[in-house]
């Protein structure tokens, strides 16, 4: 039976074109469409659909408010559609606060076409929303449609170890779908002496920054969003800009960020093979890689070469995961040292510090 979507959007033309993508899978049908919250509330009661793809902005009742009142009264899978505004980036963020499962991104111009190269994003995304509205939190294998060449990190960064003339330590996290909850409740956790942190998370321009000013908020550490050339500190944690590969580099006995525009890696730019690649090479054993929540495997090969440098990694479990893709995929490869629920991650770093010559203190 197909999984029944619902399409929310006062733009004709993008019902239009999301019920194409949509329909063309043999195990999606678009149920029905709304132009906006208040005609979606009798269609819900229709149509009984599995999941909604929900407008951020729309007339009569914009998507945050329809949200709160969906999951509180009738909790459902949401993916959130979103332009790719400064506006619309806050508005997404706090909306999968709310509970919403993942969102898309509309393009700026060329609609039609920008769209479609979202499709197997976007009907990935639906399927992972039903799945895990099932209480199943798995990702389904294989590729929807046909997906551009697969990288790995050598188009980006050669595998090198450099020599490693200090023993101070850095933490390199990587996530996708649910991630942006997931390193909240982390990040969340940590004292603000906690060393350096370097966090990959799939998520594209303009809602990096808005990301990380809203964690900064929540946080103990001071979390920005990184800047080419500037020095990693304690107490900071440096979230990838949409659309640039973060990588740790060194500058003498210094750890350092670095940010590159190369291809796509694991079909993702920032990519979180390339993270820990940087973190394998520069830092080997005093470094530790966290993979969290997400689809696919990127990451999974990066987490294997840091274990193989003498690195600590932990990979987050498929309980508390919103979608056990690239853990799993990490865990299986060989790369793990540990699987932990999200809530212990952060206790299991200061765990790790500790035995490493670092005083003990208090998550």
């Amino acid at each position: 039976m197909a999984i029944k979507v619902l399409i929310i959007d006062d733009s004709a033309l993008i019902r239009s074109l999301l019920t194409e993508i949509i329909n063309a899978e043999p195990d999606l049908q678009v149920v029905g469409t709304a132009p906006d919250p208040l005609a979606a509330r009798q269609r819900i009661k229709e149509l009984n659909p599995d999941v909604l793809t929900l407008d951020v902005e729309m007339p009569k009742m914009d998507g945050l408010a329809f949200l709160e009142k969906l999951m509180r009264l009738r909790p459902m899978p949401v993916v959130m559609v979103s332009s790719l505004t400064e506006k619309s980036s806050a508005v997404t963020l706090k909306a999968l606060e709310m509970g919403a499962f993942d969102f898309v991104t509309k393009p700026k111009i060329d609609i039609r076409s920008g769209i479609m190269e979202y499709a197997g994003e976007l009907t990935e995304k639906i399927r992972c929303a039903y799945l895990s509205g099932r209480r199943m939190k798995r990702a389904r294998g294989g590729e929807v449609r046909p997906a551009p060449e697969k990288l790995s990190a050598d188009a980006v960064l050669p595998n090198r170890r450099d020599h490693f003339s200090s023993t101070e330590k850095v933490i390199a996290v990587g996530a996708s779908t649910g991630g942006t909850e997931a390193l909240k409740t982390f990040l969340a956790a940590l004292p603000p002496d906690c060393p350096g942190i370097l966090v990959t998370q799939h998520m594209p321009e303009t809602f990096t920054k808005t990301f990380a000013a809203r964690l900064n908020g929540l946080c103990q550490l001071a979390v920005k969003e990184a800047e080419h050339g500037e020095r990693v500190l304690p107490g900071h944690a440096y979230v990838a800009p949409g659309n640039r590969h973060l990588m740790l580099a060194r500058s003498g006995a210094n750890y350092t960020v670095a940010l590159g525009d190369g291809p796509p890696v694991s079909r993702h730019r920032p990519s979180v093979d390339v993270l820990f690649r940087s973190a394998a090479n520069c830092a080997g054993a005093n470094s530790l890689g966290i993979i969290m929540t997400g689809m696919g495997d990127d990451g999974a090969a990066g987490m294997l070469e840091m274990h193989a440098a003498g690195a600590r990694t932990i990979a987050q479990d498929e309980e508390s995961c919103v979608v056990f893709g690239m853990p799993k995929e990490a865990i299986a490869r060989g790369g793990v040292d540990e699987v932990v629920p999200l809530e212990e991650i952060a206790g299991r770093l200061v765990a790790w510090l500790a035995s490493h010559g670092r005083r003990s203190f208090r998550v």
